[in-house]
């Protein structure tokens, strides 16, 4: 047994280092969480045959010395498993290898800022409606016999709200699909001017009467979401394909968090133009003045914060032109080392040798050829897929909920005057103060939380956390509700950390994780998936709760034109049910911390490899 021991463990001293090699090290661990080995005398004479042995129930064989020989197999474990990632290294290729030993370079931050632009507008066009909503009320529903001003009918309301969401989700799996069939750079660059046209056109909405402008409005905004859907799959795989394993998930997170800048400058923007306009167009209350609290000029508020939306995407559209496809793509799907090595070597700024003969060999291997629908993907990627797509579903109908409708929370614990009370603008500036002080205080922190401690704590443990806590605040929320009314600083504050550990959470692990654990072939797709799933959920968010939070036994309390619902109250609980059950579908999504995309996916693995690790990948990380 002593000589088995020492030939393994020398591996760990006289095995050579050679450039680009990825060597797996193992986690820290106290003597009570080392694996438990199967040592006997009987089996150790087989107990370097095979790495597998290693995860066998250990069978000590002496009660005197159990510790000892657990210490001493577990470094026998150690030297298998760094043989066995080093063979892995040596089927990866070279190009890929320098991509994830890369250091931190300029280039990192270059994508970033370039992936993350188009997050950022995304944000800012998919929330800044929630600023105006109101507002497009009073100008083409008003009705003069009403004592409150004019709201947008139920239908019309949900069309307004979810029509961009129904248009991402489409956009999602259409441009999720075509960036792995064309490349990521050039569907990269259609998304981008669709959503500029459309930012556009949503302001310049037009129409005789109420009906046509809004019907206008609805189309541009659902291809504008077909763009933004198409943003998601390929910003995130860009983004992880350029990015090294070190450092992989704070860089997507990075990209992801611009959409809480996003959503900040939508307020800034409608905070900005509506104090503008109220400064130069000053107007009565409603209940003083019926026709009066809602000045012509009015009308130009909602399509400038509309249109502001194609700036950042416009200034952005040349420098993703510029960047270069993957390697990962042109190497593992376009077959073409020559490219990926030229382009790489010139992003890293060093000489990267073209291996085409690998590149034929790897994408040969069964384990690079099975498609999206077939048997072998249920089986290695299967429950993987499950996981992304139903934590994603679930966050975002608590999410979408929660930022689309939180000027009627506001107006419902009597944090926003009731409308009567103000003119058209005074009500636009209100809400987009609330919104403002909300995305200050809990979006953004939360984003740049993630960013700091996803590649120390994992993200596993970060959309775990994330569900967890926004079950404990949500219910928070719901259980003490009446007391909220008339405490509001409380309530917001209680609101303002349900956005905390929903970005310092799910929010941003369902995002990343897609586009780490799929092939390259198909990483793409599976993405737009999974963020498919996840706007279902915020489809769901938007037309349901704008029902479900209506008051269900005081009329006058309702907003005009909708039926009883369940409340306020009730939604918030069916919001932490739905956290709830994020937090056990999450036990199906694996840990990528640490790990190539290829580890992760199997490309560069043996067939023998791939099945029995197979169960393991389908599983909890270890």
């Amino acid at each position: 047994m002593a000589s088995d021991v020492c030939k393994d463990s020398a591996v760990l001293i006289n095995r050579p280092i050679y450039p680009f090699q990825f060597i797996s090290e193992p986690p820290a661990a106290s003597p009570s969480s080392l694996p438990l080995l199967p040592i006997s005398a009987s089996s150790s004479s087989s107990s370097s045959s095979s790495s597998s042995s290693c995860d066998q129930p250990w069978v000590p064989s002496s009660p005197l010395a159990p510790l000892a020989e657990q210490l001493l197999f577990a470094v026998v474990c150690t030297a298998k498993k760094r043989r066995s990632a080093a063979t892995m290294a040596g089927d990866q290729l070279q190009v890929l290898n320098a991509l994830d030993l890369a250091k931190t370079q300029w280039y990192h931050f270059t994508a970033i800022v370039i992936a993350g632009m188009g997050f950022f507008t995304d944000a800012y066009d998919l929330f800044c409606i929630s600023l105006v909503t109101k507002l497009l009320g009073r100008i083409y529903y008003f009705d003069r016999d009403s004592p409150t001003p004019g709201t947008l009918p139920p239908k019309v309301a949900a069309a307004v709200n979810g029509v961009a969401f129904c248009g991402t989700l489409s956009g999602q799996l259409f441009f999720g699909w075509l960036g792995d069939k064309l490349g990521r750079k050039k569907v990269y660059g259609m998304t981008l001017m669709l959503m500029v046209i459309c930012s556009l056109a949503s302001g310049l909405s037009f129409g005789h009467d109420p009906k046509g402008v809004i019907a206008t409005l609805c189309f541009f905004r659902f291809w504008l979401g077909f763009g933004i859907g198409g943003d998601y799959p390929l910003s995130a795989t860009i983004m992880s394909e350029y990015a090294n394993k070190r450092t992989r998930g704070a860089f997507i997170a990075a990209v992801f968090a611009m959409q809480g800048f996003g959503i900040l400058t939508g307020g800034i923007v409608a905070l900005i133009v509506s104090a503008a306009f109220k400064s130069r167009f000053d107007a009565p209350a409603y209940e003083f003045n019926r026709e009066g609290s809602t000045v012509s000029q009015a009308d130009y508020i909602w399509r400038i914060i509309l249109m502001m939306g194609a700036l950042p995407a416009a200034l952005t559209y040349y420098w993703r032109m510029k960047m270069p496809e993957t390697a990962r793509y042109t190497a593992l799907v376009a077959k073409n080392a020559k490219k990926a090595a030229a382009d790489m070597s010139k992003v890293l700024q060093v000489d990267i040798v073209e291996e085409q003969t690998k590149v034929e060999q790897l994408t040969m291997k069964e384990a690079n050829s099975f498609g999206l629908f077939s048997r072998e993907f249920a089986r290695r990627h299967g429950l993987h897929l499950v996981g992304t797509t139903t934590t994603w579903f679930l966050l975002d109908i608590a999410f979408y909920s929660q930022n689309l409708f939180q000027k009627d929370i506001f107006s419902a614990i009597g944090w926003i005057p009731k409308a009567a009370t103000m003119n058209a603008i005074e009500e636009v500036f209100r809400i987009a103060r609330a919104q403002t002080l909300i995305a200050l205080c809990g979006t953004v922190p939360g984003y740049w939380f993630t960013v700091a401690l996803i590649d120390t704590i994992g993200r596993f443990t970060i959309q775990l956390m994330g569900f967890f806590f926004m079950t404990v605040f949500m219910l928070g929320l719901a259980i003490p509700y009446n007391h909220w009314t008339t405490h509001h600083v409380g309530f917001v504050i209680m609101y303002g950390f349900t956005f905390f550990f929903a970005n310092f959470g799910p929010n941003s692990t369902t995002f990343i994780v897609p586009a780490e654990i799929f092939p390259a072939r198909l990483r793409s797709t599976c993405h737009g998936i999974s963020a498919a799933a996840g706007k279902a959920g915020a489809i769901v968010g938007a037309f349901g709760f704008l029902y479900a939070a209506q008051n269900s036994t005081d009329p006058t309390k309702r907003d005009k034109g909708y039926p009883a619902g369940i409340g306020v109250r009730n939604a918030l609980f069916v919001l932490a049910a739905c956290n709830f059950l994020g937090v056990i579908f999450t036990f199906l999504v694996p840990e990528s911390k640490g790990r190539s995309l290829e580890e992760m996916s199997g490309e560069n693995e043996e067939e023998e490899q791939m099945e029995s690790a197979a169960p393991h990948n389908r599983t909890m990380p270890a």
